[in-house]
């Protein structure tokens, strides 16, 4: 029986697309058996293999994104899109003033959110083991103090997925097994070859990494920071997707990570991206193993 594995990138509220995708897999009953995810694909993933099913995963996930403890912490306001056509010259300047004093306010800290702000959001999550999921699971997160990228297969889920989606500067660093913990987007944007790692036989990867275009000239340090994680997230993403078996990519790359109040569309553009590649899906999960490893073979190759 073949062993189909999900690759889950990172991207902020892009990769709330991953709900989308894993709705049409339980529609057409296709059966997961390991997941590995970064960022926000960790929590994604996570809360799939702690429930089963991609219904309760969104209806999860929209509850909290309107959670009044989620709306207070406005991260809209840290939208690196300038998208929001409806407000009025004066409500841009007030959001955007108040974001820069939030800014300044938090250079002798590590992190734009304490940790206080991000325990609140996170205790939402189940704390259980991820030795005792439904479906064999792991995440990736990054330690600040070696570099290396720290694939977790067991502990405590709510932690690991607090870990995995640190972003750097916006939520603290976690400090778990005395590694210093950020975001996994940083060392490894779609873990393909993690998957792997914990038994898949062959890969689907959900790329939701933003598009990588020429922009205006950077003004201020949020700008700076945005560029360098866009450019890193692209660069490691072309890397990695090539050990796939095949990619899906929703039409979000030109989203902010911060677009969380595009939830229920993003959701639908994954949905939509499955629909268009549940073909190449059926026939990747009845492929056999060796034709699978003459297909990587010829990548090499060519």
């Amino acid at each position: 029986m073949s062993k189909l594995g999900l690759a889950l990138g990172g991207g902020g509220a892009r990769g709330l697309a991953h709900i989308g995708v894993l709705k049409v897999l339980d529609a057409e009953g296709i059966q997961i058996s390991a997941i590995t995810g970064c960022s926000m694909g960790a929590i994604i993933g996570g809360l799939y293999a702690y429930f089963g099913n991609a219904f309760k995963v969104e209806e999860f996930i929209l509850q909290a994104i309107k959670d009044p403890r989620f709306a207070k912490l406005n991260i809209e306001s840290l939208n690196d899109n300038i998208k929001s056509i409806n407000k009025t010259s004066l409500e841009k300047f007030s959001e955007y003033i108040k974001a820069r004093i939030h800014a300044i306010n938090t250079i002798g800290r590590l992190s734009y959110f304490d940790s206080n702000v991000a325990d609140d959001i996170y205790n939402a999550i189940p704390d259980i083991q991820i030795e005792d999921l439904k479906i064999s699971f792991s995440a990736v997160a990054t330690d600040l103090s070696s570099g290396e990228e720290i694939n977790f297969t067991k502990g405590s889920l709510r932690n690991v997925l607090k870990a995995s989606s640190a972003i750097p500067g916006v939520f603290p660093p976690v400090l778990i097994n005395n590694y210093l913990l950020i975001d996994g987007s940083a060392s490894e944007s779609v873990p393909v070859r993690k998957v792997k790692d914990i038994g898949a036989d062959r890969v689907l990867a959900v790329d939701v990494i933003k598009s990588l275009k020429i922009i205006r000239p950077v003004n201020n340090i949020l700008d700076v920071l945005y560029r360098t994680e866009d450019v890193t997230s692209y660069q490691l993403s072309k890397i990695r997707l090539t050990e796939a078996d095949l990619i899906i990519s929703p039409q979000v790359k030109e989203l902010s990570w911060a677009d969380f109040d595009g939830a229920v569309k993003i959701i639908e553009l994954g949905e939509s991206a499955a629909m268009q590649n549940l073909d190449k899906i059926k026939q990747l999960v009845k492929k056999n193993v060796y034709s699978l490893k003459f297909n990587r073979y010829l990548k090499k190759i060519f």
